[in-house]
């Protein structure tokens, strides 16, 4: 049961994480997978069939842009993603309620 909860819970905090991970440069799908797991001690193991329907929804709404670049001798072209003005207005939005959300929940749980 506790493997449910922590799903739901990490699900909500996603779009958040990859927003801000965005927000001073641009990166591509692994590199975001894998910042997301260092940055937090493995609690974000996400994969590739996670990530990137994320970053598809968060594109589609104008909060991401992507794109490609160019190979270079044996370097792949790789998508790469970077946050937009409206996406940098709703990190902030986001912040702000997760921080009364937080907040609250702590003032509940410290009862």
């Amino acid at each position: 049961m506790n493997e449910k909860y922590i799903r739901q819970m990490k699900k909500g905090v996603l779009d958040m994480l990859i927003l801000k991970l965005l927000q001073k440069e641009q990166k591509y799908g692994y590199q975001l997978i894998s910042e997301l797991r260092e940055k937090s001690g493995e609690l974000f193991l996400l994969k590739e069939g996670t990530l990137y329907p994320i970053l598809y929804r968060l594109e589609d709404d104008g909060l991401v842009e992507s794109s490609w670049s160019a190979p270079n001798g044996k370097k792949v072209a790789r998508k790469y993603y970077r946050i937009t003005e409206k996406g940098m207005a709703s990190l902030s939005e986001i912040t702000n309620i997760w921080n009364g959300m937080r907040n609250g929940i702590a003032r509940i749980m410290e009862e």
